[in-house]
Order: structure tokens, then C-alpha cells, then sequence
């Protein structure tokens, strides 16, 4: 099991760490609304390797056969491989390549937020994703929250991949 979750898994630490990565390079023109549907599917394909590293344990280490509960051990271990992958990218964005990300998506949410709100709310939810962005803006923090992410979205898929893998 243990060769299993490090192969796979460090194919979809790689492969999450590249295509986030390019993500958040070379799509800094395109609206945060894109550029999030395109992080989460550059997740999806790295945890991919989920299914194939619990398809590959079944078939080629354990005679063919893999308990539900192996079955999403697996998964979720591969899954935090992606995790780290996509979280050290992450962080080496917000602090390297682009370390004023925190305050141009604040910028960029406050400027979409007139259109949406007036008056008071409009005042009330300046203020409020000011203090969000001030309280856990910070780039470990995101980093974080992108590994625990990955890690949520990983466990759907060990779940699904488990139940249709499972073989006694």
C-alpha cells in the first residue's frame, strides 16, 4: 500500500503543483470567477490519481481485491499528497510570484461588491470581507485552506472510487 500512496500520490502532487501552478500564472487576466473554476478543475484532474492509484493497489498488489476501507485509506493518502502539492504552490504565489494577491482580490471583490449593494450593506459588506481578508488573508493561512480543500474534495472522490473499486 505504502509504494501505492507514494506513486500515485506523488504523480498528483506533481501534476496539481504544474497545473495550479500555470493556473494562477497565466491566468491572471481572467476574472476571480474563472480563475476559480479552473483551480477547482485542475484539482479534479490531479485527484484523479485517486482512482488509479486504488484501481492499481487493487489489481496489480492485492490479488484483486480491496476493502471500501482500504479502498478510501488510499484515497485519502494520495489526496493529501495533491493537498501539499497544490498548498506549497499556493503559498509560493501569495508570498513570491504575486505577494499582493490578498489586497488585489479584496480590491477586485470590493469594486464588484458597489454593483451588487448600496447604502448601508454596501458599507456593512466592505467592512465585514476587510476584516475576513485582514483576519485570514495571510498566505499560510490560504495555503491552508487550499490543502484542507483538496483534502475534502479528494475524500468525495476516495468515497465514489471506493465504492465502485471495492472487491472481496
Amino acid at each position: 500500500m505504502k509504494n501505492t500512496v507514494l506513486k500515485f500520490g506523488g504523480y498528483g502532487l506533481i501534476l496539481g503543483a504544474v497545473i495550479f501552478g500555470l493556473a494562477l500564472t497565466f491566468g491572471g487576466g481572467l476574472s476571480y470567477t474563472t480563475q476559480e473554476i479552473i483551480g477547482y478543475g485542475s484539482m479534479v484532474a490531479s485527484l484523479s490519481f485517486v482512482y488509479f492509484g486504488i484501481k492499481h493497489f487493487r489489481d496489480q498488489v492485492n490479488d484483486g481485491k480491496v476493502t471500501f476501507g482500504k479502498a478510501l485509506l488510499i484515497g485519502v493518502l494520495i489526496s493529501a499528497f495533491v493537498g501539499l502539492g497544490v498548498g506549497i504552490v499556493d503559498y509560493l504565489y501569495t508570498t513570491v510570484i504575486n505577494p499582493n494577491f490578498a489586497e488585489d482580490y479584496l480590491a477586485k471583490t470590493l469594486e464588484g461588491y458597489e454593483t451588487l449593494y448600496s447604502g448601508e450593506e454596501l458599507t456593512a459588506k466592505k467592512a465585514e470581507l476587510t476584516k475576513q481578508m485582514k483576519d485570514f488573508g495571510g498566505s499560510g493561512f490560504m495555503a491552508a485552506l487550499m490543502f484542507f480543500t483538496v483534502l475534502i474534495i479528494g475524500f468525495i472522490i476516495s468515497l465514489i472510487s471506493g465504492l465502485i473499486l471495492q472487491k472481496k
